[in-house]
Order: C-alpha cells, then structure tokens, then sequence
C-alpha cells in the first residue's frame, strides 16, 4: 500500500500573548492578501500598532487562540477515523502564521518520504486569500516529490459538511426559550474578502452562499435566513452586508431572536469568540435583540470528521 500523508491547512492563532505580535507580522506580511511597499517592515510596524487592541481582546477569551487544540484534535480524530476504514495515514497540521508553521511541516513531510501527500485545507470554501495563500507557501517551502501532492481545493458542497453545520444549528436552536425557537432568525456570518476578489474571479462568495442553500435545504427551510460578511480589515470595499450592518436591520425590523452562524470557520478562534461572541453580543443588546446566540464551532464535530474521511477516502480510491 502506498505510503500516504495528509497536511491540514489552517490560518493559525497566536498561543499566548506574547506571540499576537509576531503572528500579526506574519499575517501582514503575506503578499497573498496584502501587497504593501517595503512589506517585511511595514508588517512590523503594522503589528506592532495594532498588537495592544488585539492582545485585549484576546485576554477576554482566555490569553491564546484556541484554533490549533482544535485542529491537532481534528488531526488526531481523521488519522483514527481513517484507520477505522483501512487506511493507515499520518496526518499533520501546517499553520499559515503561527506554529507549527507550513515550512516546519513541510521539512517532517519531505523526510517521511510519502508516495501520496493529500493536501487538505480546514477552509471549505476556496479563496485565493485562505487556501490559495496556503497552497502557495507549501509551493515554495515544499522540496519533497511533488508528484506526488493532491491538492484538495474544496469542499464546500459535501453533504456531510452541511450536516455537521446543521447538527450544530439544532444544538444551539435548543438553547433558545422554547416557545421561542420557531421563530429565530438564522444568520449566516462568514469571513469577508475585498470585493476585488470577486472581480478577479475568486469563487469564495459563490461557494458561501451554495453552502448556506445546501444546509437550509437540508433542514426544509425551517427558518428564516439571511449571510453577511465580518472581519473587514483595511480601508478597500469589502463583501457586504457587513454582519453589524445585518444585526442591526434585523433589530429595526423587529427581529428579537437571533442565531449567529459563523459558516465560513470550522474551529472557533478569535472571530467566533470575540468579534461575533462579545463584540456583536453587545451591539445586539443596545439594538434591542432579546436572544442573542453564537453556534458553537464545528470543533470536534464527529459529522464533520466524517465529511473529511469520506473526502479522503474518496480520492484514495480513486487513485489520486
């Protein structure tokens, strides 16, 4: 049997607040989404700048991303689920801007000498600005047989990605008072992305939004809904609706129940927990939402796990 290896791609997060700083830099200083002049040292300055804002509202969710417990457990739970179904695999983990980082990857990867390494993305939805700065700094890290790579762009309309969304969606539905569930108003918040993006032919806002059709298919419509875009950064046109400029519309409509569904993010981190946990909690609260909700991430979702064999398994048997 072919010696296979699987890289989980993920953006990464700080793990203390000592390392907000050096992870800005990082993030600032990716030519895929940022193109700045003399950008090695702009970034510093950047993060150095904008560090004491975010090292803030990390202390309010506990001193450090929780982004990479996540993905070594989703790591950890693929390698087990694919051995369940006869595949013996080594799964490793290549964070774009914190440890371990994808050139650290890359080195263990080489010297495992893989006939197969599956490239495997923990964005569902491809964007140049996610996935394609991911894959593109593998391309300059990677020396290993590259032959052998299987780039796995998406996978933003498998059935069982969908229901691990929906799973979550009837778990936090539950949390709501009872009498009061018919009626909540699902809203569907995923990282935003310049519109230029899209003018260049990125496919990430088409892919949002079929996710989002194929999970209220799933569930019949049940509710009513809506998608909007968070995370702006910068002073170009991003995506819109904003997801506070969506919040507060629903609350001057007369919404008072509302479930915030981050669909573009697979682990919970500093978007989920932060910006749409506290920050729009409280923006919520002064528009005069009564039920305010935050699904919890896919995390260690054993559907989504599944999702993530089958498109494993998949590719195996087909002889990619």
């Amino acid at each position: 049997m072919a010696k296979t290896g699987i890289v989980l791609f993920n953006l990464g997060g700080p793990d203390s607040l000592n390392a907000v700083e050096p992870f800005l830099a990082n993030l600032f200083n990716d030519r895929d989404i940022f193109k700045l002049p003399f950008q090695n040292r702009l970034s510093k300055f950047i993060a150095k700048k904008r560090a004491p804002k975010i090292i803030k509202e990390y202390e309010l969710i506990g001193g450090s991303s929780p982004l990479i417990c996540w993905t070594e457990l989703q790591a950890k739970a693929l390698k087990e689920a694919l051995k369940l179904e006869g595949y013996d695999a080594d799964v490793f983990i290549a964070m774009r801007y914190w440890k371990p980082l994808t050139a650290e990857t890359a080195k263990i990867v080489e010297e495992g000498c893989f006939d197969k390494v599956f490239l495997l993305p923990l964005y569902p939805h491809f964007s140049v600005s996610t996935t394609g700065s991911s894959f593109n700094e593998w391309t300059r890290v990677y020396t290993g047989n590259k032959q052998g790579l299987v780039y796995i762009n998406d996978y933003f309309d498998n059935e069982k990605y969908a229901a691990s969304i929906n799973k979550r969606i009837d778990e936090a539905l539950l949390l709501f008072p009872e009498e009061k569930r018919n009626g909540v108003q699902l809203v569907f918040s995923a990282h935003g992305t310049p519109v230029s993006y899209v003018k260049k032919g990125d496919p990430y806002s088409g892919q949002i939004k079929k996710t989002v059709e194929l999970v209220m298919k799933q569930r019949n419509n049940s509710h009513k809904y809506c998608e909007c875009f968070q995370s702006k950064v910068g002073p170009v046109k991003w995506l819109t609706p904003s997801t506070k400029t969506m919040i507060e519309e629903l609350a001057a409509q007369g919404e008072k129940s509302l479930l915030i569904i981050p669909i573009s993010f697979v682990s919970d981190h500093l978007e989920t927990l932060f910006e749409l946990n506290i920050q729009y909690r409280e923006l919520s609260e002064k528009a005069g939402i009564e039920n305010y909700i935050v699904m919890q991430g896919l995390n260690d979702s054993e559907l989504f796990i599944e999702a993530l064999t089958e498109i494993i398994k998949d590719k195996l048997q087909k002889g990619s």
